[in-house]
């Protein structure tokens, strides 16, 4: 077939599908006549040595008898042949103008009833269908438009497909770690028939999975076609239906199935495993966390190494860019990009006339924007303006706090550079632990950090994610890593006192359960690309063991005198009219700067609603409800005269 032009081919295959069709007319036209001389019955259309019709394609690829080739003909003369559909009618006498299995048993000489039932294959593999009818052999035979078109020689999908199923075209390249992937998958086939085997890719890379079977299937001379695990009916009946339509459909049109199992209910899983012991195609499956393994080869597929990241992007950019070459160091380190992600930040920047750091800042912002996820309600995204000198702290964590910066901005050289990572693979993530009273600045310092990396800050409310149903609290960690990995975002995990107790005793199932928990979390905190930040107000809650296992760990202090002070000097905004405060008596109340900060707000309204700059006496005022708020003793020797 592929020796001729396409055209070419369809004209030979139409002369060949009519050459079957007159064939089929004179034996209707000799069952009609009741003469003894009848019309010499033409010898079958021979195919050329290199070209194959669509008719003994459908009747190798499916085994079909003669007999059941010409039922097969019969129908399709019925929809094509007008003077096939009249002579039907007429065999018939008038009364059934249709084909049916009692016309064909008469018709063919070469007829067995055998070739009715529901296994055999023009059924099996609905070639044909059958319509309304008092018995068998009087019901309509009827072919399927898929296989029509098929045997006059058009590509058209089925129709009952539609809308459940794509075609994953194969990449135009692919990361090394990913092309290893793809030759064990070959070498597997080639040992074995593609179809005894189905794989199974997991991982967090979706698009490179559907890459690595694009490419495998592609390989082997097939397409591959995706189908999402919801559609696979519960039902066997309507599961079953659906498999031998699919199988058709691979013997039709040579086609890989890629089965998508992320983001599908466990409860289906169940269908998708019977579903796929019906196939007779190569299969995929391709899903996020490991699934049964039942007769499976199970790989796992991650996004590309972040050097084979930096080697694409240098890949794509112009050539006159050099000199972008410490951005796209910095870039690949933060962000974790399939090779179809890069492409499409690229495309947004590339046009862009800018100067170096200008088009890397491009390249940056459009990585982030892609990035940029939703957890529901398991986190909130957290706008951060915050900069460094509004944050009051000792100087020594100041630049531990920098310190967090370094490390996160500089991994990629230390990591695979510097051969870190090649030593030990374990522990690379950045994790830190800010511990101290509430107020103190914790999540100040996350905010300043943000900024400082230039990420998006992700506040998790452990409440919501800690479940009592065990398996549950993982499960919506999984969902925040998996959702923050690409851009490595900076994600803040406020109050772990709830999740981060001493590590009690095993008396029962769920206290095993709960260090369960607390270890999965370290696990992901240790092998998350971004940074990822525990705050408690009491460090000393927490288990010396789980500590070991965190990078950095601040302690936020509870402010003196000095460090008050120089929060109250700086906490009103510049356009906030101030009248005579004296910041020396401000800082003797004994205090947080979360409540400083809430004392000043509340005097500024207090000083707006009589019209006023803000004074001392507003802020007193607003001191003496915030002490309220606390449950504290309103002491002379903080509030002086306004005791």
């Amino acid at each position: 077939m592929n020796q001729i032009s396409d055209q070419q081919w369809l004209t030979f295959n139409q002369k060949q599908l009519d050459a079957h069709l007159s064939r089929i007319q004179i034996l209707l036209q000799n069952h009609l006549d009741n003469k003894d001389e009848k019309r010499s019955i033409p010898d079958l259309p021979v195919s050329e040595e290199q070209n194959s019709s669509t008719v003994d394609i459908v009747c190798a690829k499916f085994g079909l008898s003669d007999f059941e080739r010409d039922i097969l003909l019969l129908a399709v003369g019925m929809e094509l042949e007008s003077s096939i559909a009249v002579s039907i009618g007429k065999a018939q006498s008038g009364k059934l103008l249709y084909p049916t299995f009692s016309l064909a048993l008469t018709l063919f000489a070469s007829s067995y009833w055998s070739a009715l039932i529901p296994d055999a294959p023009l059924r099996k593999w609905r070639l044909i269908e059958l319509g309304e009818g008092e018995t068998l052999i009087t019901r309509r035979i009827f072919i399927p438009e898929r296989v029509l078109h098929f045997l006059t020689g058009l590509s058209v999908g089925e129709e009952m497909l539609d809308g459940m199923i794509e075609v994953i075209p194969s990449p135009g390249m692919m990361p090394v770690s990913h092309q290893k992937i793809t030759e064990q998958i070959l070498g597997l086939w080639k040992q074995n028939s593609p179809a005894l085997q189905p794989i199974q890719l997991y991982g967090r890379d979706s698009q490179g999975k559907k890459a690595i079977a694009a490419q495998a299937a592609a390989e082997m001379g097939l397409k591959l076609t995706l189908i999402h695990g919801n559609y696979i009916p519960i039902a066997a009946q309507e599961r079953e239906a659906l498999a031998r339509l699919w199988n058709r459909e691979f013997i039709l049109g040579e086609s890989a199935l890629l089965i998508n199992l992320e983001n599908v209910e466990e409860q289906l899983e169940k269908s998708v495993r019977y579903f796929i012991k019906s196939l007779v195609s190569p299969c995929f499956l391709i899903c996020r966390e490991p699934v049964y393994s039942e007769g499976m080869l199970r790989l796992e597929v991650n996004k590309p190494k972040a050097v084979e990241q930096y080697d694409y992007w240098k890949q794509l950019m112009d050539q006159d860019k050099t000199d972008l070459n410490n951005h796209l160091g910095t870039i690949s380190s933060q962000f974790d990009l399939s090779f179809d992600d890069i492409q499409t930040a690229v495309a947004k920047a590339v046009n862009v006339d800018k100067d170096e750091n200008e088009f890397g800042r491009t390249l940056w912002n459009s990585c982030r924007e892609q990035s940029r996820i939703s957890m529901g309600n398991l986190a909130e995204p957290i706008e951060c303006s915050t900069t460094w000198n509004q944050l009051v702290l000792p100087e020594p964590q100041k630049n531990y706090l920098k310190n967090i910066a370094k490390h996160v901005k500089h991994r990629l050289k230390v990591y695979e550079d510097w051969g870190f990572a090649k030593q030990n693979s374990r522990g690379l993530g950045i994790s830190a632990l800010f511990a101290g009273p509430s107020g103190t600045g914790k999540t100040m310092a996350a905010e300043i950090l943000a900024v400082e990396l230039d990420l998006d800050l992700y506040r998790i409310d452990l409440s919501a994610v800690v479940s009592k149903y065990i398996g549950e609290t993982e499960k919506n960690l999984r969902k925040i890593f998996d959702a923050a990995e690409n851009g490595g975002s900076l994600l803040l995990f406020d109050e772990a006192d709830a999740l981060f107790g001493k590590r009690s005793e095993v008396k029962d199932s769920h206290d095993r359960h709960a260090n369960i928990e607390v270890s999965y979390l370290l696990q992901r905190m240790e092998s998350y690309k971004g940074l990822a930040i525990l705050t408690t107000n009491f460090k000393s809650a927490i288990d010396s063991a789980f500590m070991r296992r965190i990078r950095f760990i601040v302690h936020f202090p509870f402010p003196d005198a000095s460090r008050r002070a120089e929060i109250w000097k700086s906490i009103f905004p510049p356009e906030t009219p101030k009248e005579s405060l004296e910041v020396n008596q401000l800082s003797r109340l004994n205090i947080t700067g979360g409540n400083i900060r809430n004392i000043a707000m509340s005097a500024a309204f207090i000083a707006a609603d009589h019209d006023e700059a803000v004074t001392m006496d507003h802020i007193f005022q607003a001191a003496k409800n915030e002490y309220l708020k606390l449950e504290k003793t309103i002491s002379g020797a903080e509030f002086g005269k306004w005791a």
